[in-house]
């Protein structure tokens, strides 16, 4: 039990990272068009991006696929930037239109990139062989999976003060965050060290 705590704490943490704030970024993108009432919708997309992050970690772990930092650290600020841009030109906008598979399909993908940027650091706190990973590697995707619905959760009910008390719309409200979120993270894209050739 408590080396299961361990690597709950370690996945915790991997998302409430205050100095590693990308992945509060992009949950923050990929939640504000949604409310309370869109749950499923919100907890597939959640759950879908963690198995894209497991997935990542696995394959790394196997040794299947290797990509260098400097790339993974580029493209991760990129998946928030697409994600708030998205939601930028979408807000207001009906859902009814957008298609659900290409949206989970986009969730897993980023997913696979936030994994990469974490694995070389999962594999050197893992000792053995690959297949004795495999526990620890699936109690950290669940402490990851309970921090980003506690993440969730606080953006929910942020949003429902800010359309209920302040009485923005829901349109202002997914404007004003994406907007936010995009702001912190072109600078996050300019001090990227792919840049330094």
């Amino acid at each position: 039990m408590s080396e299961f705590w361990i690597y709950f704490q370690i996945g915790l943490k991997h998302v409430l990272d205050i100095h590693a704030y990308d992945h509060v970024l992009f949950l923050i993108a990929l939640t504000v068009p949604y409310s309370f009432k869109d749950w499923k919708r919100i907890l597939l997309l959640v759950s879908v991006f963690t198995i894209g992050h497991t997935l990542a970690l696995l394959l790394s772990v196997f040794g299947i696929i290797a990509v260098k930092a400097n790339i993974v650290e580029f493209l991760i600020p990129i998946t928030i930037l697409v994600t708030a841009v998205f939601h930028l030109f979408t807000a207001g906008k009906t859902g009814k239109n957008e298609s659900l598979n290409l949206i989970f399909f986009v969730t897993l993908f980023f997913g696979i990139i936030h994994g990469l940027g974490f694995s070389n650091y999962f594999k050197t706190i893992l000792g053995g062989t690959a297949t004795s990973k495999l526990l620890p590697l699936g109690e950290f995707a669940l402490g990851i999976e309970v921090a980003q619905l506690v993440v969730v959760f606080i953006v929910l009910i942020l949003s429902y003060i800010v359309q209920t008390v302040f009485r923005f719309s829901k349109r202002d409200w997914t404007l004003v965050m994406s907007a936010f979120v995009i702001g912190v993270v072109i600078p996050m894209i300019i001090s990227s060290p792919i840049w330094n050739r």
